[in-house]
């Protein structure tokens, strides 16, 4: 799927496909966070969708030597939403020729914009908010300034892009965590499981929900409009509603298994309980009226002595029949 752009003229991302990653953020094991807000929600996570990348203008006439290029390196949310709900901080690591090369960026949006001639790697090291993890989350940008069919000429009018989309996820939340983004429009969420009583959200909170999003960003016009984006969304949401039946399941046969076990524990030996004689012939076990009525199906075994048997199957209505 070749993404598609905004704006009068289309920008240059040639050899720039979106690339999709999907990163789950976990808080450490030893971090004993008060308990009132280390109460998680298992078998839950959720999602934040964002884009990350940088769009580069030339400067025609203006441009020297060692200043050929605008550009503005960034990191949003997938739908221009407001990313501090999660984020914290963004530090960007220029390269060492750059004044002062290790930008800091303390509130949305997380940006930085800067004139150069040169590209080079941009590392960004994503801090989240105390509820959502301890680990900073490294990505690593490559600066793109110069179209990748050179022999065209530069244009000041058509930048080039390019971005990378990424889904930051969130496993086991706090419920205070969950109850803070749960309505938030750049989070993805699964249903709430039954009984849970999330704690009231701080005003605060909600008067900010809005207030670093890049849905009026200038640069708006030239942010790669991912033409599945809403399909993507679909998707985050339909693996997380997979991911907690599986966990449902696997709670259903840890119970079965157990109940399994019991039952083995305390069902006395088949041919005890059917009265049967174990050295009896295939033939005479087939025979049996019990083992015909229960569904049992006995043959002889060509391996074994004449008299031997093996046991072919046992379908659970007999099963049922025998012990429950």
């Amino acid at each position: 799927m070749m993404p598609q752009k905004n704006g009068a003229e289309q920008p240059d991302t040639s050899g720039s496909m979106p690339k999709s990653q999907r990163t789950k953020i976990t808080k450490s094991s030893d971090d004993n966070e008060k308990k009132s807000l280390a109460k998680k929600l298992k078998d839950s996570e959720i999602c934040i969708p964002i884009v990350y990348g940088n769009i580069a203008f030339w400067l025609g006439k203006k441009a020297s030597e060692y200043q050929s290029h605008k550009w503005t390196v960034y990191v949003r949310g997938a739908t221009n939403e407001d990313l501090g709900v999660v984020i914290k901080r963004a530090v960007f690591q220029l390269h060492s020729s750059f004044n002062n090369p290790t930008r800091i960026v303390d509130s949305p949006p997380f940006e930085l914009s800067e004139c150069g001639w040169g590209e080079f790697e941009i590392a960004i090291t994503l801090h989240f908010h105390n509820d959502v993890g301890d680990k900073p989350l490294h990505l690593y940008h490559h600066l793109k300034l110069y179209p990748e069919d050179e022999s065209g000429p530069l244009s000041t009018k058509k930048p080039v892009v390019v971005e990378s989309y990424d889904e930051v996820v969130i496993a086991e939340p706090s419920e205070a965590l969950f109850a803070r983004v749960q309505n938030h429009p750049a989070v993805i969420v699964p249903r709430l499981p039954a009984g849970i009583t999330l704690p009231p959200v701080p005003m605060e909170d909600l008067d900010n929900r809005n207030k670093g999003d890049t849905k009026d960003h200038p640069l708006n016009q030239w942010f790669t409009n991912f033409s599945e984006a809403d399909e993507l969304l679909k998707l985050a949401a339909a693996r997380q509603q997979v991911q907690a039946h599986i966990a449902r399941l696997r709670r259903q046969l840890t119970l079965i298994d157990g109940q399994h076990q019991q039952l083995k524990a305390a069902a006395p030996d088949i041919y005890d309980t059917l009265g049967l004689d174990k050295h009896k012939s295939g033939r005479g076990i087939i025979d049996s009226p019990q083992l015909s009525s229960a569904g049992y199906c006995f043959s002889s075994c060509p391996n074994y002595p004449e008299n031997s048997v093996s046991y072919m199957y046992l379908s659970s209505v007999a099963y049922s029949q025998l012990f429950l």
